[in-house]
């Protein structure tokens, strides 16, 4: 689906008492992304939190993070190598494997061995990326929380590394492939989010920002300025603003887009139902 939403398209009714949406307790790159992208999938995912099944693309990332968690966060640098990292692997594997998530996509014994063969791949790509006996991690998996503007701001940093030469960088992991280079500024924009946490609650703001796509084997680099964290401020008060309006209204209309396809609100997007309902008139 492309285009703006139908002005026919209508919000659909709640099965909830009569009051405004309650508002999410934090704002987090995630919740900003959802909502800029559909504030309909937002409030479901969010404010209804209607269940989401984990896309094997997800699981696939979560397993990555947890190696790679565990190898900069457990195993001293000289042992970080892709011997320690298949074995740190095969550790978690049993207890991942029968998980409640993964065992709900149903997958036969070939797609797993699949799934468990990209695993490895990806891991080997990272080792292609960097060398981690010569990164000197000073946090793993940040959980940061700081009030920015009266907006309470959450995140949880990959990786946060101090340089020799006394600089920080923000990395942050991505399983997939780099985007196009239209899609490639919102997803700094999350690891700038990143970067006003550091500052915020660690007084350092990164020198650079990392996101590193294993999938391709590509590092996207940026660096937080001045300017950078103001726009960070202004489009994160903009869009709490807009959640603000919108929970006080109950007013969550949908955004279709290309992402409606892998949508996990599909069965209950009106935006969706309009659109099969004149497929099916057309017909």
């Amino acid at each position: 689906m492309t285009g703006a939403a139908s002005p026919s398209v209508t919000h659909p009714p709640r099965n909830l008492a009569t009051v405004s949406f309650p508002l999410p307790s934090t704002l987090t790159p995630s919740k900003l992304g959802r909502f800029v992208n559909c504030p309909l999938a937002f409030r479901y995912s969010y404010i209804e939190h209607l269940p989401e099944p984990a896309s094997i693309y997800q699981l696939r990332g979560t397993l990555v993070h947890v190696v790679l968690q565990q190898l900069f966060a457990e195993v001293t640098p000289c042992e970080r190598t892709p011997e320690r990292a298949r074995a740190i692997l095969e550790a978690a594997w049993p207890a991942f494997r029968s998980d409640d998530e993964f065992l709900a996509l149903e997958l036969d014994e070939a797609a797993t061995a699949s799934f468990l063969r990209e695993i490895h791949s990806l891991l080997a790509r990272y080792f292609a990326l960097e060398d981690p006996t010569q990164v000197r991690p000073v946090g793993v998996e940040l959980d940061l929380h700081a009030e920015v503007d009266g907006i309470d701001l959450h995140g949880i940093i990959d990786r946060l590394d101090h340089l020799p030469d006394g600089r920080f960088v923000l990395v942050d992991y991505k399983t997939g492939r780099s985007p196009r280079a239209e899609r490639s500024r919102s997803r700094l924009t999350g690891v700038q989010f990143y970067a006003l946490l550091c500052e915020r609650v660690l007084g350092v703001r990164p020198s650079e920002v990392r996101l590193m796509y294993l999938g391709d084997q590509v590092v996207v680099v940026d660096e937080p300025t001045d300017q950078s964290m103001r726009g960070l401020r202004q489009r994160a008060t903009a869009v709490w603003a807009a959640i603000e309006r919108a929970c006080a209204t109950e007013d969550f209309r949908p955004n279709p887009s290309p992402l409606c396809k892998t949508c996990a609100f599909r069965g209950t997007c009106p935006a969706v139902a309009a659109e099969s309902n004149l497929v099916g008139a057309a017909r």
